[in-house]
């Protein structure tokens, strides 16, 4: 057949039984798909998100699918940041881990803030990341 006799496809095409605009890419129609805006993600929440990737991949792959992953991710992420910060103030005020001590004995300091930090985060793996 000729090239001039033949009929010309259309360069975009919109199938009416699922929605989706096509684009003629070479001999192939190719589904014009757009990545959704995701948010950040904190270091809890990139937690959140491999633990369902690793211990949930049903529920991983239906909130993917569903767009909803990285908004559950997101939101859980700033519940365990908000909880880590007030936890980690009043363990400061209640051990009396202030400026003071830190100019006075820097090593009990440091100690105590990494006690404070260590038991602020296994609050969180038990209240939050383990329930969610």
């Amino acid at each position: 057949m000729e090239r001039s006799t033949m009929n010309t496809l259309s360069q975009h095409v919109h199938d009416e039984r699922n929605g989706l605009d096509y684009t003629l890419h070479g001999d192939y129609y190719l589904p014009d798909l757009e990545v959704p805006d995701t948010p950040p993600l904190n270091h809890w929440g990139r937690m959140v998100f491999d633990r369902l990737q690793k211990q949930h991949p049903g529920i991983f792959t239906r909130m993917l699918l569903d767009g909803t992953l990285y908004p559950y991710c997101h939101d859980i992420g700033q519940q365990a940041q908000e909880r880590f910060d007030v936890l980690m103030q009043g363990y400061q005020r209640c051990w009396g881990i202030d400026e003071a001590l830190k100019s006075s004995n820097p090593m009990k300091w440091v100690g105590l803030m990494n006690l404070a930090r260590a038991e602020a985060e296994q609050n969180i793996f038990e209240e939050i990341l383990s329930v969610s």
